[in-house]
């Protein structure tokens, strides 16, 4: 039989020897018997027979060996080949949820669907199971999602996140020893007789090292790389068929698919999650109470990892979390900030938060247990996501439009103009009265009928986006729900306009605060606030980075923006202080002296600005010292001489501008004197008027 080797190019294996142990065994007699060798220029290679053909470990940029690799080429040519096996697959999938589907309906037409819910939630639990790993994770996803799935539903839909069937223990030791080259009794001190937990992808005993370190001990299911593979060609040649056919289906849907497959593909391999849980500890095990386990390599191959064990309860468990005294609450927050940084700051992040694979602690701290399904979003999307957030909390939706051409929703040659008006209708209904009002599943509601009547494309990446924040939502609603995603987001973001120094968001900072030559105070008051709430929001540093710049050249434009508000406040406030003082002095005398009212946009302004002095105030970190210490640093800046001149200058022709209009110059009406309508004004000297 020939047996072809590819990487992700579909190029030949060079000359480096790999070894591909058995991954697909009933008993472990089945599994020492699918076993056969190969030659690839002269080096001996074990495989499973015809797996092997689509799978094999490949050596990448990021691991030396062992590395499974998604080849959709490869897979397809496998199969257009073999497409026996594809039609038993299809039928079998067909004719279950078809007998789902049957029993649902005749469950409606007798007026049993209410009593029958536990039977048919039980039903469709076993059915996922039976349909293997992609079908377990839609369930998972919707076992998050109480607001989707009726609640006899969801408790059955939970059991897919650790308690499905599990293998027998003879193939798992047998897996363990084929790995990590010895019997498990020769490397672990305690190993518990029975899993502990089943999941879609593997099985996880308690155990201990003979050093001592308790662990968990995760053991692929057999046969996980042809259930999935075959699932993936069937899935994708579906999504080709609908791309081809249904003319209202404008998305990749074959490369969001083969994202999907590349992730599932990076799952198998536990060598490649257990570097991901390294750098999921790097990047965010800093934050306060987020808690990543350490993996052991010593004791880790590509179908056995071992990492630290986790004395933990789910978060959906609420009544063992209070009995703890554990806030759950916090724990979703702590959830939701992660998940920010993970999206928006790194772009390296979790996309399958499900409750199984979030944790809490016994000291309250959120543990994240699995780190096999990650993904990355590109810098460029990264600031794009930022700025579509900002746009959308401030209801611009013109800049909204354009963000979905730069995240690559629609392609730059897109006529926006009808498109603006139906993003205000969609966005202004899901807002409501304020950002507490949004949740991701109002945005969905609203947005599919827009992006059905114009060409709106989902991009691959945002696919596995959407599914992590849907998930972790579906979890936060659990728990709480009038729990709001969106508004638990925004301090981050505005935290993140407020001290990023990328051209990107400074961008989007001119672009919030600055509209037809005026500045907006509102605007700066409401990022302040909510700045004010993120944790690790440092307003010394706020200040140093705006100061930094702001004197820098590309600060120009705000630097001219800001004389003129100066100017504008000073004066107000000089006004006010000259009328009050002489308002003061004419008591004195016995004089009645009128205070000219200020104008209502300048008692706007003064409102706004009082309420940003407070807010700088109670915000963590501010010291009245630190910020007197930069003055005189400030001062001696020649952008700081130059702006003060010009402050000057603009107040002395605000105040003789002033002068003119209400000392020199007084109008009067002037009676009618055989004068036509043009000679309506006259100038008088009010002191020295001529009779």
């Amino acid at each position: 039989m020939d047996v072809k080797t590819v990487s992700p190019t579909s190029a030949q294996l060079n000359s480096a020897t790999m070894t591909e142990q058995p991954i697909s065994a009933a008993t472990t007699q089945e599994a020492s018997s699918a076993v056969a060798t190969i030659t690839v220029e002269s080096e001996r290679i074990p495989r499973v027979v015809e797996l092997t053909d689509i799978v094999v470990p490949v050596p990448t940029d990021n691991f030396s060996a062992n590395a499974l690799q998604y080849d959709a080429v490869a897979i397809n040519e496998y199969y257009s080949s073999r497409p026996l096996p594809v039609w038993r697959r299809r039928l079998s999938i067909v004719s279950k949820l078809a007998s789902f589907g049957l029993n649902l309906w005749w469950d409606r037409q007798t007026g049993r669907l209410v009593k029958n819910q536990p039977a048919r939630a039980e039903q469709l639990r076993k059915m996922l199971t039976q349909l293997g790993p992609a079908f377990i994770k839609i369930g998972q996803a919707l076992s998050t999602r109480p607001d989707l799935v009726p609640p006899g539903y969801l408790e059955e839909l939970a059991k897919l996140q650790d308690q499905l069937p599990p293998f027998p223990n003879k193939i798992a030791y047998q897996f363990i020893e084929e790995e990590l080259g010895a019997h498990p009794n020769e490397i672990y001190a305690e190993l518990s007789l029975e899993p502990v937990a089943a999941a879609s992808l593997g099985q996880v005993y308690k155990g201990k090292l003979k050093t001592g370190e308790t662990v968990a001990v995760k053991v692929q299911r057999p046969g996980l790389a042809e259930s999935i593979t075959l699932d993936v060609y069937i899935l994708r040649r579906l999504a080709g068929w609908a791309q081809r056919n249904m003319k209202q289906v404008r998305s990749d849907l074959v490369a969001i698919a083969d994202e999907f497959a590349a992730r599932l593909f990076e799952e198998m391999d536990y060598t490649h999650e257990g570097h991901n849980a390294e750098r999921f500890a790097e990047l965010y095990g800093h934050l306060k109470d987020i808690y990543v386990p350490k993996i052991y390599w010593p004791y880790t191959g590509r179908r056995v990892l071992t990492m630290e064990w986790i004395d933990g309860t789910k978060l959906t468990n609420l009544e063992s979390l209070s009995a703890q005294g554990i806030d759950a609450s916090y724990l979703i927050e702590l959830g939701v900030q992660c998940s920010l940084r993970q999206l928006l700051e790194h772009g390296f992040f979790h996309a399958d938060p499900h409750p199984g694979n979030l944790m809490a602690t016994r000291d309250g701290q959120l543990a994240y247990l699995d780190f096999g399904m990650m993904s990355e979003v590109k810098p460029y999307q990264r600031y794009g996501l930022i700025q579509a957030i900002v746009h959308l909390v401030n209801r611009d939706f013109e800049g909204l439009a354009h963000d979905y051409v730069k995240l690559e929703f629609l392609t730059p040659d897109t006529d926006l103009t009808p498109i603006i008006p139906a993003l205000a209708g969609v966005f202004g209904n899901a807002l409501g009265a304020s950002v507490a009002e949004l949740n991701f599943k109002s945005i969905t509601d609203e947005l599919s009928q827009v992006m059905y009547d114009y060409p709106f494309r989902v991009p691959a990446y945002y696919a596995l986006i959407i599914r992590s924040l849907v998930t972790l939502e579906g979890i936060a609603i659990n728990v709480d729900p009038n729990f709001k995603v969106l508004s638990k987001a925004y301090p981050y973001v505005a935290k993140r306009l407020l001290t990023d120094t990328s051209p990107e968001l400074r961008s989007s900072l001119r672009d919030l605060l600055f509209k037809e030559g005026s500045f907006r105070w509102n605007r700066l008051e409401n990022l302040l606030k909510n700045a004010k709430s993120s944790d690790d929001y440092d307003i010394s540093q706020a200040l140093n980075q705006a100061l930094e710049f702001l004197f820098s050249e590309r600060g120009d434009f705000i630097r001219d923006y800001l004389i003129d508000e100066i100017v504008k406040t000073l004066d107000t406030l000089s006004r006010q202080s000259f009328q009050n003082a002489t308002s003061v002095v004419g008591e004195w005398f016995g004089l009645r002296v009128n205070k000219p009212a200020m104008t209502p946009a300048e008692e706007k302004n003064m409102e706004h600005f009082q309420r940003i002095l407070g807010i700088l105030q109670e915000t963590k970190g501010f010291d009245p010292v630190k910020v007197a210490s930069v003055l005189p640093q400030l001062i001696l800046k020649p952008e700081t001489q130059r702006m003060g001149k010009q402050i000057a200058g603009g107040l002395a022709q605000r105040a003789l501008a002033r002068l003119i209009r209400d000392v020199l110059l007084r109008e009067e009406p002037i009676k009618s004197n055989g004068y036509n309508g043009s000679q309506q004004r006259a100038l008088s000297l009010p002191a020295q008027r001529t009779k």
